[in-house]
């Protein structure tokens, strides 16, 4: 007598579960189209079935346990017999498998998703915006309503599967299914085409759409746009459209994160004697008050001027980096007054080694 437990790998008191477990987990590593040719995994599998027909059976199973048989005391032995739970149960587990041969249940499915790539601004990026984009993606075809046959006309059942879009037949003792390569799945054939769609059921057209863009997003953010995407198949709801955000670089400002950066010049005379200057902001000009012998390259910070973060009122702050600006042009009498400044500050002006210019620069500088 077969031990039916030891061939699962489940013991005497195990729960129908535990035997269902275990008969897919042996399925799958013994069935015949993992192993072509190789006959003793066929018949491992053919052992597997007979002890899985036997003890997914409650009766069979008590018969068994008993009398050793499936069959009972009055019955003349065991033979595989396949039936409607055990096929089931068989195409429940290698649905995915044979998927890899082409075979697909027609189950509604979603449409692919789009990408859409986006440049815009700084100032766009900082305060929002909303922008009209145009993109290609298939439409249900409106003279056929998306059936793929002329007006009036019905499709037909294919001829090869009956309408049911795949087709079966017997993989050594058993039932496999595979698409149908006439319908393609569909188990329909279309005789008589819509002129417009040419039988496809639908159009690649032109889409235009409003996005709208939330302050604060930067190169790399991607937003979604729910049922934008491609159409679904059998039914299915449409993919998703993602649009990718492209911010420009700016002539002025630099940006990092939520702050931003720029550089303003001041003359030698504002950085002696301090003042106010003018900076340009996102939302216009900024005062900046300069203390008096401010440096080149003091740093600035006007608090709030800078990006918002995505799905927040508060802002980043604006840095402002000081330099000052060396005058390319001096009369005679700036340059008499700058050389009797470097004469009271003990520079000694060489003009016959070095330029004006140059001196100017090196006095600016320190």
């Amino acid at each position: 007598m077969k031990d039916y437990y030891s061939i699962l790998g489940v013991s005497r008191d195990a729960s129908q579960e535990e035997i269902k477990k275990a008969f897919r987990r042996l399925a799958r590593q013994y069935h015949p189209d993992l192993n072509h040719g190789n006959k003793e995994a066929e018949e491992k599998f053919k052992e597997i079935n007979e002890a899985y027909s036997c003890l997914s059976d409650p009766v069979r199973r008590a018969n068994y346990d008993r009398y050793g048989t499936a069959e009972g005391p009055m019955g003349n032995g065991f033979g595989f017999e396949t039936h409607s739970t055990f096929t089931d149960i068989f195409e429940d587990i290698f649905e995915g498998f044979f998927g890899s041969f082409g075979f697909k249940k027609n189950r509604p499915t979603k449409g692919a998703d789009l990408r859409y790539d986006l440049t815009i601004n700084l100032e766009e990026a900082a305060f929002g915006v909303e922008k009209e984009i145009k993109f290609h993606r298939w439409q249900e075809c409106s003279n056929c309503n998306g059936s793929g046959v002329r007006p009036g006309s019905f499709p037909a059942n294919c001829s090869s599967c009956g309408g049911s879009g795949y087709i079966r037949y017997n993989q050594g003792f058993f039932s496999v299914s595979k698409t149908c390569a006439k319908c393609g799945g569909k188990g329909k054939i279309i005789k008589d085409p819509c002129s417009e769609c040419s039988g496809k059921g639908k159009l690649r057209v032109e889409n235009t759409l409003n996005i709208k863009i939330p302050p604060g997003v930067d190169t790399g953010t991607r937003l979604k746009v729910t049922g934008e995407g491609e159409l679904g198949e059998f039914g299915g709801p449409r993919g998703d459209l993602y649009i990718h955000i492209n911010v420009k670089e700016h002539d002025f400002f630099r940006r990092e994160g939520i702050n931003l950066y720029c550089s303003v010049p001041i003359s030698f005379v504002k950085a002696v004697f301090g003042g106010d200057i003018e900076v340009s902001t996102l939302d216009g000009k900024e005062k900046i008050s300069i203390p008096a012998g401010t440096p080149s390259g003091t740093v600035f910070k006007i608090k709030g001027k800078g990006l918002p973060r995505v799905g927040s009122t508060q802002r980043g702050d604006q840095i402002v980096t000081v330099y000052i600006e060396v005058p390319k042009r001096l009369n005679e009498r700036q340059k008499e007054l700058l050389e009797e400044f470097a004469k009271l500050s003990g520079e000694e002006i060489k003009k016959s080694s070095r330029g004006f210019r140059e001196k100017l620069k090196d006095i600016f500088s320190t």
